[in-house]
């Protein structure tokens, strides 16, 4: 601070500041209030914690690839699963299905179970 320069402000202020100054000197006083403002305002926009513009853009992206990745995943894990799939266990499945239905049904409701097989 080699460069002085003079401050007009109201003798009210330089009341307030004369009487919790201490022993520090006015302007060692204005500085240390300066340097407090400025560091909780730092502070504050730290707890904020607001996302940039290009922090959300790449969120979304990530997410678009992530619902891309899995949705291939599933098409994948349902075209194997179509592959490997004997036709054993879907008339085995069928069967014990409309056994169900025949046990429902001779209780005196008429109910329906059906299956898309693709």
């Amino acid at each position: 601070m080699g460069d002085k320069r003079m401050l007009i402000v109201p003798a009210e202020l330089v009341q307030k500041i004369d009487n919790n100054r201490g022993d520090m000197s006015q302007a060692e006083f204005i500085d240390f209030l300066i340097n407090s403002q400025l560091q909780g305002t730092k502070e504050k926009a730290k707890e904020q914690q607001y996302v940039t513009k290009e922090e959300m853009r790449v969120f979304e992206q990530d997410i678009k690839s992530l619902l891309r990745r899995s949705l291939d995943f599933f098409i994948s894990y349902g075209l194997e699963l179509g592959k490997h799939s004997p036709k054993t266990e879907f008339e085995e499945l069928t069967s014990r299905l409309h056994e169900l239905e025949n046990d429902l049904a001779s209780e005196g409701e008429k109910r329906e179970a059906k299956i898309k097989w693709k």
